[in-house]
């Protein structure tokens, strides 16, 4: 079996990374997480100052931006990138950028290059959609808002950052709106995802479940 992609959506807080690092572990497969190359790209423009209505001036910077994806971790423009993208104000940066064109361009264009030929875990919001629309299996996790919000308060609590959890419930209703309501590939389920509710479920539980989903697919031998 020289590739077997299994593509991962769903909203932030659904346990995406979670799952999608101890399945890839799991099967001995490859973990991309897509999410990680849009902060990055996102506090790359920022930092320079390029606004997000510049699409002109964002296709030319990311035209020569060099991005690989090396040992499990992103490397770009040489410069292995660290834990900057795992705070709130990267998450947002993410999303507003995301819904211009000319970075999902960009960005499509490099997960599937970096996806080809490997068994790979890929995970994201818009993977089983639009960067790998013939994965050989889709799923997208969900959960209850509130679940998700609690889940990401107690991650980000844990590095440190201090944020209260209404403002990170208020943060994640402003994103699921923005990430379902954009004209470019908005945040949906794949008519042919398997959706796993994750709101009372462990992540044991949810990895399982999608082993067996795995197992039970023709292409995998």
């Amino acid at each position: 079996m020289e590739k077997f992609h299994i593509a991962i959506d769903g909203p932030a807080g659904s346990g995406k990374t979670t799952v999608s690092k101890r399945l890839a572990e799991y099967l001995g497969f490859d973990y991309l997480d897509t999410g990680a190359m849009y902060r990055a790209i996102a506090l790359f423009l920022n930092e320079r100052g390029i606004p997000e209505d510049d699409e002109q001036g964002i296709d030319e910077v990311l035209s020569s931006v060099k991005m690989e994806f090396r040992n499990g971790k992103f490397f770009l423009n040489g410069r292995e990138v660290g834990l900057e993208i795992r705070t709130a104000k990267a998450g947002a940066l993410a999303s507003r950028y995301a819904k211009i064109p000319v970075v999902r361009k960009h960005l499509t264009r490099l997960q599937r290059e970096i996806a080809d030929s490997r068994k790979m875990v890929v995970e994201g919001r818009d993977i089983g959609t639009v960067v790998l629309p013939d994965a050989e299996l889709k799923i997208f996790l969900t959960a209850s808002v509130e679940e998700r919000a609690r889940r990401r308060w107690r991650e980000l609590k844990e590095k440190g950052e201090e944020i209260s959890y209404d403002e990170i419930l208020k943060q994640l209703k402003e994103r699921d709106e923005r990430d379902s309501r954009r004209s470019i590939a908005p945040l949906k389920p794949a008519k042919d995802a398997v959706v796993i509710d994750t709101t009372d479920m462990g992540v044991d539980e949810v990895v399982e479940k999608i082993v067996n989903f795995v197992k039970e697919n023709p292409k995998w031998k």
